[in-house]
């Protein structure tokens, strides 16, 4: 009886140990967020997932990484959400944003493929509406091999899109949610917020979480979504999205 209950606890410290959480060390290099068009949390997780994984915590405190940052869109995905506005950016990033308005999805992968070949490059975000064609598994696939092999991470927001077959070692879906009250003025906007889905990961299980990004940092703002041991047993993980949508 006793193997049995060690055997058991040895399991659920492995799955503990094995979600994601904000802050860890080595994300993977190639990422894609699924959102909705109609607000901003794509891009929005997008930069609290980018800020997260470039910032460094040593002895003299928290450190970002200072090189530029280059996000590329397709037009479509300027049309629908608009261009980044810098103001709206952190500080630190106003004089780091290179920004690439690419007039088609081929034109967005190539700017991309090219961005993640350059080491001044603190990490590229791209917007990409759909599921073009040019999109393809192979395309993927070179993004990936292209990212870990310069050593430039990527997230890719895909708008509107649904998910399909992919070489991302990270996949979320994520869609906005309430934000909490500001402690001092109750009319002020409040913090950003998102409802994210980890459906695919390499070295995670699949999970939900309350994410906000609060004074430039990524934090978990509920853990009542998250799941805990029994859901990480589901049968659904370790299958993304598109292969729920088969079944």
């Amino acid at each position: 009886m006793s193997s049995h209950l060690s055997s058991a606890r040895a399991v659920l410290r492995a799955a503990s140990e094995s979600r994601w959480r904000p802050g860890l060390d080595a994300p993977p290099f190639h990422s894609e967020i699924f959102a909705s068009a109609d607000e901003a949390s794509g891009a929005g997780l997008a930069l609290a997932l980018a800020r997260d994984a470039l910032t460094s915590q040593g002895e003299g405190g928290a450190e970002e990484d200072a090189r530029h940052v280059l996000w590329v869109q397709d037009r479509k995905a300027m049309q629908l959400g608009g261009r980044p506005c810098v103001q709206g950016l952190p500080p630190d990033w106003h004089r780091r944003l290179i920004h690439v308005a690419a007039a088609t999805p081929e034109d967005a992968l190539f700017a991309l493929e090219e961005g993640l070949k350059c080491r001044d490059f603190a990490c590229v975000i791209g917007e990409i509406v759909g599921n073009p064609r040019a999109l393809s598994f192979t395309a993927s696939r070179r993004l990936s091999l292209t990212a870990e092999r310069h050593g430039v991470r990527l997230w890719l927001v895909r708008l509107d899109a649904a998910p399909d077959l992919s070489s991302a070692r990270m996949r979320w879906q994520v869609r906005a949610a309430p934000s909490s009250s500001p402690r001092w003025n109750p009319a002020a906007p409040g913090t950003a917020t998102w409802h994210a889905e980890l459906f695919r990961a390499r070295r995670h299980a699949p999970g939900e979480w309350m994410l906000s990004d609060e004074n430039g940092r990524l934090h978990t703002a509920s853990t009542a979504a998250t799941p805990d041991f029994g859901d990480l047993v589901r049968p659904t993980v370790g299958r993304s999205l598109a292969a729920r949508a088969r079944a």
